[in-house]
C-alpha cells in the first residue's frame, strides 16, 4: 500500500502588515497581537522614563515580557489554524468538464481534476483559482487526475503556472493514446518529474490531515475488500447485464471514498457502468455516503451504485448539453434517499421535464434563450455533427459544500447564495 506524503506547507509567520490587519485566517498563523504591535513605541517609553536614570533593569523586563507575548501570540495563532471545524469542498463549474477542490480543515489541499484544455484551458485555470483563493491556500498538496481525457486533465498545464503543485497521484499507464492527448501527457510527465508522483492502487490511503482518504478504483481495478462497515449483498445488482464494450480511460478512473469525521463521500471520475458493477457487486463495498458527487458528468449512473450509497443529496457536474439526460435523471429522482439533486447547468438534454428547480442550478447561459424548452433535446444520432452548445463564458458559479465531524454539511449555490443544510440521519432503535 502507498501513502502520499503531505506537501511542504506555505510560509507563514506573524508578518507585520498581517498582525497590522488583525489576520486570522485558515493556514495562516497571523492573529492581532497588541504586545507585539506596539513594540516599538513602547521600548521608547521605557528608555526615556527609566533607562535615562539608570534603570534599565525595567527594559530588560519588558523585553522579556514582549519576548513572551510573541510567543503567546504565535501559540494563539497555532491554535487559530485549528478552529475551522468544517471540511470545505468546491464543486468548480468548468463546462462539462471536472474539478472538485477539498480543503480540509488543516488548510490542507486535494484537487481532483483540472478542467478542459485548448481554448477552454485559461478559462478553466481562472475558474479553479477564484475558488483557491476562496478557500484561502496557497498551493495545491495533492492532485488526482483520475484519467486522461482533455476534460479532466486538460487545464492541469496553465494551472502549473499559476499555483505550485507538490504532489501528482494518477491511475499509471494511458490506455488511449492518441495525438490530441499524447502532447498532454508528454507536459504532465515534466511536471511531476520535479515533483512527487503517486500511482494509484485500489485500496490504498492518501494522507491528508484530517481526512481518510481512500483509493477504491484504479487502472480498471476495484478495491476487493469491503470497507469498514460495508459489504452487505447489493439487492440492485441482479438486473444489470455487463456491457460487451472495449476498456477506456473512462474505466481506468482513479476513485475515492472520503470521510471527515461522521461525513462521506465519493467521487469516482467517470467511473463506466461497467466498473461500478465490479466495484458494487455482488456485494456494496463502498457501505453509504452523505453525499454523492455524481461520477461521469451525470450521465447514467447505474441504481445499484446510486441507491444502495443512500446519499442524502447529490451534486453534478454536467454541462449545458453535456450530463443529466432522462435517464440518468430517472435514476436519481427515483432514489430513496436524495433529497435534493444540485446541478452544474440547465441541462437541454432533459428540458424542464426532468432538470431541477432554477434554485439548485449553478450557472445560466451568456444569451438565455427566450424559454428554456420543456422537452428534452435529442442529441443527434452518433457520428452526426451536433449544432454548438449554448456558450457560458461569463461569470461562472460554483458549489460549495461545507462538512462538519458529526455528517452535518451544507451546500451553498454561489449564484444565488441560496444554501441547505442536511443533518445527520436518526438512528433507529
Amino acid at each position: 500500500m502507498s501513502k502520499a506524503r503531505k506537501g511542504a506547507p506555505p510560509a507563514q509567520g506573524l508578518a507585520a502588515n498581517s498582525l497590522a490587519q488583525g489576520s486570522a485566517k485558515r493556514g495562516d498563523r497571523s492573529i492581532w497581537c497588541p504586545l507585539a504591535g506596539a513594540a516599538d513605541s513602547k521600548r521608547k517609553v521605557y528608555h526615556a522614563a527609566y533607562c535615562g536614570r539608570g534603570r534599565c533593569l525595567v527594559r530588560t523586563t519588558f523585553l522579556l515580557i514582549l519576548v513572551l507575548g510573541v510567543v503567546l501570540c504565535a501559540s494563539l495563532g497555532f491554535a487559530q489554524t485549528r478552529t475551522s471545524k468544517t471540511l470545505d469542498i468546491y464543486v468548480i463549474d468548468v463546462e462539462g468538464g471536472n474539478a472538485v477542490l477539498f480543503v480540509a480543515p488543516s488548510g490542507e489541499s486535494m484537487l481532483v481534476d483540472t478542467g478542459n484544455g485548448g481554448d477552454g484551458a485559461a478559462r478553466d485555470a481562472g475558474r479553479i483559482m477564484a475558488a483557491v483563493k476562496d478557500a484561502g491556500v496557497t498551493q495545491i498538496d495533492h492532485l488526482i487526475i483520475t484519467h486522461y481525457h482533455n476534460d479532466h486533465i486538460g487545464g492541469l498545464s496553465e494551472l502549473a503556472t499559476r499555483i505550485p503543485i507538490k504532489e501528482f497521484i494518477d491511475h499509471g499507464a494511458n490506455i488511449q493514446p492518441g495525438p490530441n492527448i499524447d502532447p498532454v501527457l508528454a507536459r504532465y510527465a515534466e511536471l511531476y518529474a520535479h515533483a512527487k508522483h503517486t500511482v494509484a492502487k485500489p485500496g490504498d490511503k492518501i494522507s491528508v490531515s484530517g481526512l481518510d482518504w481512500r483509493i477504491v478504483s484504479a487502472a480498471g481495478e476495484v478495491i476487493k475488500t469491503p470497507l469498514s462497515g460495508a459489504g452487505a449483498p447489493n439487492p440492485y445488482c441482479a438486473d444489470f447485464k455487463p456491457a460487451d464494450v472495449p476498456k477506456t480511460e473512462d474505466d481506468q478512473s482513479v476513485g475515492s471514498y472520503v470521510t471527515f469525521g461522521k461525513f462521506r463521500t465519493v467521487i469516482l471520475g467517470d467511473l463506466t457502468l461497467n466498473r461500478q458493477f465490479d466495484l458494487m457487486c455482488p456485494r456494496n463495498r463502498l457501505g453509504t455516503v452523505d453525499l454523492d458527487l455524481l461520477a461521469r458528468h451525470g450521465n447514467p449512473n447505474s441504481d445499484l451504485l446510486v441507491y444502495p450509497l443512500h446519499p442524502r443529496a447529490a451534486i453534478m457536474n454536467n454541462g449545458t448539453r453535456k450530463g443529466a439526460p432522462p435517464e440518468a435523471m430517472k435514476v436519481l429522482f427515483s432514489s430513496p434517499s436524495i433529497a435534493d439533486i444540485w446541478q452544474m447547468h440547465f441541462s437541454l438534454l432533459s428540458g424542464q421535464e426532468y432538470t431541477v428547480p432554477g434554485i439548485f442550478i449553478a450557472n445560466l447561459l451568456d444569451e438565455p434563450l427566450a424559454a428554456m424548452p420543456v422537452a428534452p433535446v435529442t442529441p443527434p444520432p452518433p457520428g452526426q455533427q451536433a449544432p454548438a452548445a449554448p456558450q457560458h463564458n461569463g461569470t461562472a458559479y460554483y458549489f460549495k459544500v461545507s462538512a462538519q465531524p458529526d455528517g452535518t454539511f451544507t451546500v451553498t449555490n454561489t449564484r444565488n447564495g441560496f444554501s441547505k443544510t442536511y443533518k445527520p440521519e436518526a438512528k433507529s432503535d
